[in-house]
């Protein structure tokens, strides 16, 4: 006999609806499904069924449950989830996850062991980003279910997490099943928002029908349905209203009463009359107290107050019980099933079921509600010390529920603050907007500026706005205004980082008519440094496309650019003085974006400088900006990736997916432009979506960028339209990227496809940009490809432009030498200086050592001119140029190239099948597959006849070959040609 049911009743529809979704999570067709009902109407129970039919299919579960305690618990259901599985097993070691595991550490304290950096806290996006690749490696043989419970309960920052994995589950093997009730909040908004967008099934779990609560209440008693007696039916459907909880609870009423009992035909129900059939819940649970010990009902009672979950601490603080009183106690509980050890947590436990807790409390008069609430408030402030975030929400809930307002609303203040200094500004917005709404007068105008700080942190840039607007004027230069102004001056930077740039705008003008005529030197440098990072930003007409008053072309852009350098460096100085690192750190990398112009030298001068200060205060996040910048500064330099390398480990190191994400695209078109096209491929294939999941949109839009490059570099003009229509949509024409998508991108495509002139044009495109706007991107072709292309056209503007380059920091940039450096040698052969030409190539192919293609576009490019004035090796270019793009798939230059070579008089390989297994040195010598079948039988040194016999062709056509082999291979006679071929039979490679 039992009080509770063995076997799920009534929810046929909703058991087929699961076993629908783990058959296509097994396919790997993602799901998310929400099951929303009241208190007691078992959602629970299908969460576990779905638990257990997972299970059944060899499929791991994550179950997770948020608090019902009412205290904001950040990413509590998550942590919860993750250590169900992984507290005993560890961390997974599979490789695809390497990445994400700083972030996942931040759910799993037994993972950390020092992989997050200190000062760092993983955005809500990272941490979502890496929950879906962890789910996705556990499903990727069978599928997973991760079951998270009670989400009405949820912290905002679970919420949002919540929303990130439903919107992007449906490619993943991955079931995510939701329980909440249908109260309004930010859980019931989620659901019924992802419902509309068609991302999550909603289930709404309705009561019971009567013959749903018969067939309920037999299974409690272990009988077939018609055994139940028809008035103890009626007396559960009447009072439980088909409720599954509060039949179970009613039934054991009866039973524990002894008014349902066993006799030789069956269950029989004693008629007591109408007044002694409990009401509800509430009186059958006051009943059940009725029936314990006294030291075990007061400790229940006490329990209910601390709320649905509650630790052992906080009960012997307010009980003052010893623990072998206090244990012994809770193990009584325990035994008639009213409470039960928390899976979570080893000291805390849980009442069976969250509507237990609220009926014991209401089992009270209010004013024992209130007075056991303060006692208990009060206890646990004398017992615990320092406060734990915990603790302090306990607390303020004890005294909120005592009629503390005040005092509750300074402790929810209190913790939400140090919340936002966390990083979790989410919650700490749910905790300030309460604490805010309890608050005096006099208190609440501080409360309603660290939340527009939190709100806005959060993202809602509108609420903050609008918190702000809202407050009453203060006096300039009082507390309450330079309060405000740093709140202004802190929303503008959230602002600014999002390229909103009116809202910026708007927040800098209030903190300066707050501050007055004249702000604090510490003040006036963190409104510096806002200013001069907007200054940086394209403004926008009121379309919201991009415009450049504040150009490099126009004197008063080049006026403002400068004096934002001149306050920034004002700025750095004074907030290192004044002991504020984070305003520093943001004055040096504004900087070294502005001193590019002068040079890299002084450029990274900026970023050690940033990079020492970051260092010394412990900035974590700084220091990685820091060695990202001065990684990306060396690879423009050079072409190599070592310090990108360096960077991406610290940010790895970090824990910053944003960061890492930005390190990947970066050596993403590092390797378009040495050639290793597969690595570049394989980057943004893996991130090109993440990014946009991460709402990492300055990335998202460069690896969008990367791919076009990447199209146009290869010659594959549709591909390139493709990636160029999504970077577009992705606003990549409002962004700070058009050089680099007009002069590498398109401007090199065009050469891809030998359109010389649209090439120009989209160079003169790039130009008139840069010419508009503050640009920091030395690889647009302004100082290097346009100027050669310009010059071999024997334009007038080639020199002026060619010697423009050359006296810029851009000129020093290794891609760019390698295209000056081809300019130089055009403009010494056209004047006569053959030697000096020769030089300048020779130099300029030191300079492309890890540039390959543009190496070989550089010399099909130069090799015309090269040819028409009788200066360089132009022949031999052609050839290498030809076999390299013939190679690379890229079949216009390579024809091209084999164009010139027959305009110069040059026999052309024929492109026949067998030519790959060529050696590539003579490939480029331009030996032909008929000639590599006659040189290969050379290494055995036997004559014309037996060559002949061989290969079926006539004894002259042997020597027709030999004698193209020995001019081609430089061979001063058959013995050396035969020797050659024995060498390479040798040594293949």
């Amino acid at each position: 006999m039992r009080a509770t049911s063995s076997v799920i009743v009534g929810r046929d529809a909703e058991i087929r609806l699961l076993d629908e979704a783990l058959e296509s999570v097994k396919r790997g067709a993602g799901r998310a499904l929400f099951l929303v009902g009241e208190a007691g109407i078992g959602k629970s129970r299908l969460a576990g069924e779905s638990a257990l039919r997972a299970y059944e299919r060899d499929m791991p579960v994550l179950r997770g449950r948020a608090t019902s305690t009412g205290l904001v618990v950040p990413f509590r259901p998550l942590v919860e989830a993750l250590s169900s599985r992984f507290r005993a097993a560890g961390a997974p070691d599979d490789p695809e996850l390497q990445p994400y595991r700083p972030a996942l550490a931040g759910l799993v304290p037994e993972w950390r062991s020092g992989t997050v950096a200190p000062g760092y806290a993983i955005s809500l996006v990272e941490l979502a980003e890496a929950l879906l690749r962890l789910l996705a490696v556990l499903g990727r043989e069978r599928g997973c279910v991760i079951l998270l419970e009670d989400l009405h309960d949820s912290d905002t920052e679970t919420i949002a997490v919540v929303e990130y994995v439903v919107d992007n589950v449906a490619e993943l093997p991955v079931l995510l099943v939701g329980t909440l009730r249908p109260d309004p909040g930010p859980a019931l908004d989620l659901a019924l928002a992802a419902e509309l967008r068609n991302t999550a099934d909603l289930r709404e779990l309705g009561p019971l029908d009567e013959a749903a609560v018969r067939d309920m209440a037999a299974a409690c008693l272990d009988v077939g349905p018609g055994e139940v007696p028809p008035a103890a039916h009626r007396h559960l459907a009447q009072w439980a209203a088909g409720n599954p909880y509060l039949v179970e609870v009613l039934l054991a009423d009866l039973l524990d009463t002894g008014r349902l009992s066993r006799a030789d035909g069956g269950w029989q129900l004693a008629e007591h009359g109408g007044a002694a059939v409990p009401p509800g819940a509430v009186r059958s649970w006051a009943r059940r107290l009725d029936r314990l010990d006294e030291p075990v009902r007061e400790l229940l009672l006490v329990a209910a107050t601390l709320g649905g979950r509650f630790s052992v601490g906080a009960l012997r603080a307010v009980t003052g019980l010893d623990d072998r009183a206090l244990f012994a106690h809770l193990r009584s509980a325990s035994e008639v099933g009213i409470i039960a050890p928390d899976g979570a947590a080893h000291d805390h436990y849980t009442f069976r079921h969250a509507l237990t807790a609220d009926a014991l409390r209401a089992s009270l008069p209010p004013a024992e509600q209130a007075a056991l609430a303060r006692r208990a408030a009060s206890a646990i402030k004398q017992s615990a010390g320092e406060l734990s975030g915990d603790q302090r929400q306990l607390v303020a809930t004890l005294q909120l529920a005592a009629g503390d307002k005040v005092a509750a609303s300074r402790q929810f203040a209190e913790v939400g603050r140090q919340m936002l200094d966390a990083g979790a500004s989410g919650s700490a917005a749910v905790l300030l907007e309460r604490a805010r709404g309890l608050a005096t007068d006099a208190e609440r105008d501080e409360m309603t500026v660290q939340l527009a700080i939190a709100q806005a942190e959060s993202g809602r840039l509108d609420e903050a706005a609008t918190l702000l607007d809202d407050l009453p004027p203060a006096p300039a230069g009082s507390r309450a205004a330079e309060e405000r102004a740093q709140a202004h001056i802190q929303v503008a930077w959230v602002a600014t980082m999002g390229e909103q740039q009116e809202e910026a705008h708007r927040r800098i003008r209030a903190a300066r008519t707050l501050l007055g005529a004249a702000p604090r030197p510490e003040q006036e440098a963190a409104l510096a440094v806002v200013e001069g990072h907007l200054a940086l930003l394209p403004e926008r007409d009121g379309g919201g496309r991009g415009h450049g008053p504040v150009g490099r072309g126009d004197d008063d852009g080049r006026e403002r650019l400068a004096a934002a350098e001149r306050s920034a460096r004002s700025a750095a100085l004074t907030a290192e003085q004044r002991g504020r690192p984070v305003v520093a750190c943001q004055a040096w990398q504004l900087l070294a974006m502005l001193s590019r112009e002068r040079g890299f030298d002084e450029a990274d001068a900026c970023l050690e400088r940033m990079l020492a200060v970051a260092e010394q205060h412990r900035l974590a996040v700084y220091r990685t900006e820091a060695l990202v910048r001065l990684g990306t500064n060396a690879f423009m330099r050079t072409g190599e990736a070592t310090r990108l390398e360096t960077a991406r480990t610290a940010a790895h190191e970090l824990g910053s997916l944003t960061l890492l994400q930005a390190v990947d695209g970066f050596l993403a078109m590092q390797s378009v432009l040495a050639g290793r096209w597969d690595r570049a491929r394989e980057v943004v294939e893996r991130l090109v979506e993440a990014s946009a999941r991460l709402q990492n949109l300055s990335t998202h839009r460069y690896l969008l960028l990367v791919d076009a490059t990447l199209a146009a570099h290869q010659g594959r003009a549709r591909d390139q339209e493709r990636a160029l229509v999504r970077f577009r949509r992705a606003g990549g024409e409002e962004s700070m990227l058009v050089p680099l998508q007009r002069g590498l991108c398109q401007a090199v495509g065009a050469l891809m496809g030998e359109d010389r002139e649209r090439a120009k044009a989209e160079l003169d495109a790039a130009l008139a940009w840069e010419r508009e706007h503050p640009s920091f991107f030395y690889l647009s072709g302004r100082y290097g490809l346009g100027p050669l292309l310009r010059i071999l056209d024997d334009e007038d503007a080639g020199r002026e432009a060619y010697r423009e380059a050359l006296a810029s920091p851009g000129g020093q940039l290794a891609w760019n030498r390698m295209f000056l450096g081809m300019a130089d040698a055009v403009q010494r052969g056209r004047d006569g200086d053959a030697a000096g030409a020769q030089r300048a190539v020779e130099q300029a192919g030191r300079a492309a050592a890890v540039f390959p293609q543009a190496w070989h576009l550089a010399l099909r490019l130069t090799a015309e001119a090269a040819l028409a004035d009788s200066w360089g090796e132009p022949v031999a270019w052609l050839r290498t140029a030809e076999e390299y793009f013939h190679e690379a798939g890229v079949p216009t230059v390579a024809g091209a190239c084999r164009a010139v070579l027959r305009q110069a008089g040059v026999s052309v390989p024929q492109r026949r099948g067998g030519r790959e297994r060529i050696p590539a040195e003579l490939r480029t010598a331009g030996v032909t597959p008929r000639e590599y079948e006659v040189f290969v039988l050379l290494a055995e040194r036997p004559g014309n006849q037996q060559i002949a016999q061989s290969l079926c062709i006539s004894p002259r056509t042997v020597e027709k070959h030999m004698a193209s082999l020995m001019l081609k291979t430089g061979s001063a006679d058959r013995a050396a040609l035969c020797a050659l071929s024995a060498r390479c039979a040798a040594d293949p490679h």
